[in-house]
């Protein structure tokens, strides 16, 4: 009986956990349909008669930010730097795991302190050398995302690649592959789980990003937060309908691909997460 109550309890709480994360969400999706006086007077009321004002919130953001062009720069920037990291650092991870070298320890307890770092630290640093570098367009915004995201993914691949048995390699060895063969038609299939994970953990980092996409590539190729940005008018003005239609149409795509790949993220954490 005891534990029943326990287990009414602890989801009670859980459900009120939930309501605390969704409800922020629902305000911004009630308030993108409301007019602009509507929102500062009653942020919490669900729009009817004159507060509601349809789709037209929508397509003053869209008309107002470019929307379309800040989602496509967003997209590529997303889609290729997440394809840089899991691939780049999952041959990273492999090597690690087994060529048990000096170097190899260095170069892996780096990779992990590198996630230790604020990002404050090193931002002005950063953004200098992207500019002697010419990495500063959406090309090389992709190295740099990869270089910040490479602590944390390497770390996730390396716990997940000790659990693989040496012995499935050893196979793909006797049987004539190669290296290369071996890591992507034999290891890289059995990460997959750990490569959603980290696609995952970094599209949600990235599509979000500001600071970085503000600070290497500015205004010349807007990402959605930058665009969004320029809703705010002179004086502090801002046009928070078509604020709201904006950051709506922004979580979208990433709340379908987080729902889409959910059932991966804890088996993939719990894997990358193993101690050896």
């Amino acid at each position: 009986m005891a534990r029943k109550i326990l287990n009414i309890i602890f989801f009670l709480l859980l459900c009120a956990f939930a309501a605390a994360f969704i409800f922020p969400v629902a305000v911004i999706l009630i308030n993108s349909f409301k007019a602009k006086f509507s929102i500062s007077q009653s942020p919490f009321t669900i729009p009817t008669g004159n507060d509601f004002v349809g789709l037209s919130n929508y397509t003053a953001g869209i008309r107002s930010t470019g929307f379309p062009s800040a989602f496509g720069w967003s997209l590529f920037i997303t889609l290729f730097s997440i394809a840089a990291i899991i691939i780049f650092t999952s041959m990273c991870a492999w090597y690690i795991v087994r060529v048990k070298t000096a170097y190899t320890s260095v170069l892996y307890y780096a990779l992990v302190f590198s996630m230790i770092v604020p990002f404050q630290m090193v931002m002005f640093t950063m953004s200098k050398t992207a500019n002697v570098l010419h990495l500063d367009n959406p090309l090389g915004i992709i190295l740099i995302y990869l270089g910040f995201g490479a602590g944390l993914s390497v770390f996730m691949f390396t716990g997940f690649i000790k659990t693989v048995p040496l012995g499935i390699e050893e196979a793909a060895t006797i049987d004539g592959c190669s290296p290369f063969e071996t890591f992507w038609l034999v290891v890289f299939p059995i990460l997959k789980p750990t490569a959603i994970t980290v696609a995952i953990l970094n599209s949600m980092w990235i599509w979000n990003d500001y600071l970085l996409p503000y600070l290497v590539i500015g205004g010349d190729y807007r990402t959605i937060p930058i665009a969004v940005q320029y809703l705010k008018g002179g004086y502090g003005s801002v046009d928070m309908g078509a604020l709201m239609a904006m950051l709506v149409l922004s979580v979208i795509p990433v709340i379908v691909f987080y729902l889409s790949s959910q059932k991966y993220i804890i088996k993939g954490v719990a894997a990358g997460a193993v101690k050896g």
